[in-house]
């Protein structure tokens, strides 16, 4: 039988048991069975994250991307995974399980990192087991407002999902807050200087003109850039260039056309900065990421 009530949407049956609620773009789901034994199951395919914190320690769990199988093994109370839901993912959980998983567009998080004047190209690294206290104890809030949806608290909603993405994109994104704004970038100098540095990452510019239009001199926008970012100018330059190099290499593009659109001298140049800043060459990287059989876009699309 199936129940939907407002917000939420509770499927009921013998094993698992389903709850979901909705705060805007993001659908926060629980799914939780005390069976040992449950037949695998195919993870919709969408444009977004996938956040799965795990509520109790879960025994014994496989879990396959595009028909190959990438995890067997427990994970524990509070552990975090983070998974790309363009790809198909198919699980089959062998014990009895509770997790709550978040799932986040791509367009939201995109929005959230542009709302604090950080990169328009944030993406979450995907992790598989980490021990996250932090997105357990948001997981954990939560509960009451999956058990009684009608009474659920937008506002309250609202504000775990802004706690969960400052989070995951500090933890996960890459992304940097400065703990007091005392020598860092006034809120209007981080947007200019983010919206030039994105508009020009492929071409050369002079960071002493990007300096002048935010009305500083170089060095102490060099040291104010890098107080409110967690990085200089340049690192960001480098890792902008890396996200959208990722991003590309997942078309139908070859390295060599990756390289010059991302404003790398040349393929070589490219894959000394890419292997440094990721572990993978440009080619192994798309090998791992690009199944034959899964469709991308852009991040956001």
């Amino acid at each position: 039988m199936e129940l939907h009530e407002g917000l939420s949407g509770i499927t009921r049956g013998p094993w698992p048991i389903v709850k979901s609620i909705a705060s805007g773009d993001i659908t926060v789901t629980r799914i939780y069975s005390e069976r040992p034994d449950l037949d695998a199951a195919a993870i919709p395919c969408a444009q977004a994250f996938g956040v799965t914190v795990q509520l109790r320690d879960f025994a014994s769990h496989r879990l396959w991307r595009a028909g190959e199988l990438v995890f067997e093994g427990r994970r524990p109370r509070a552990s975090l995974a983070i998974t790309d839901l363009r790809y198909q993912w198919q699980s089959h959980q062998l014990s009895p399980f509770d997790n709550i998983r978040f799932d986040i567009p791509f367009a939201r998080l995109r929005a959230f990192s542009e709302e604090v004047g950080r990169s328009a190209y944030a993406a979450l690294s995907c992790v598989e087991g980490r021990i996250d206290p932090v997105m357990h104890g948001l997981a954990q809030a939560l509960l009451p407002s999956l058990d009684n949806p009608q009474q659920a608290n937008p506002l309250f909603l609202e504000q775990i999902n802004l706690a969960m993405l400052t989070h995951l994109s500090q933890t996960y994104g890459g992304l940097h807050f400065p703990i007091g704004r005392k020598g860092t970038l006034a809120p209007w100098q981080e947007r200019l200087a983010t919206e030039f540095l994105a508009a020009n990452f492929n071409e050369p510019f002079s960071v002493g003109d990007l300096a002048s239009r935010c009305e500083l001199s170089r060095s102490y926008f060099n040291k104010a850039f890098k107080e409110s970012f967690g990085r200089t100018p340049s690192k960001w330059l480098t890792e902008y260039r890396v996200a959208r190099v990722k991003e590309l290499l997942l078309q139908d593009l070859s390295i060599a056309e990756v390289a010059i659109s991302c404003g790398f001298a040349d393929q070589s140049h490219m894959t000394r900065v890419f292997t440094s800043l990721t572990g993978d060459t440009p080619a192994r990287f798309r090998r791992k990421n690009k199944p034959s059989n899964v469709a991308f876009g852009p991040l956001g699309d």
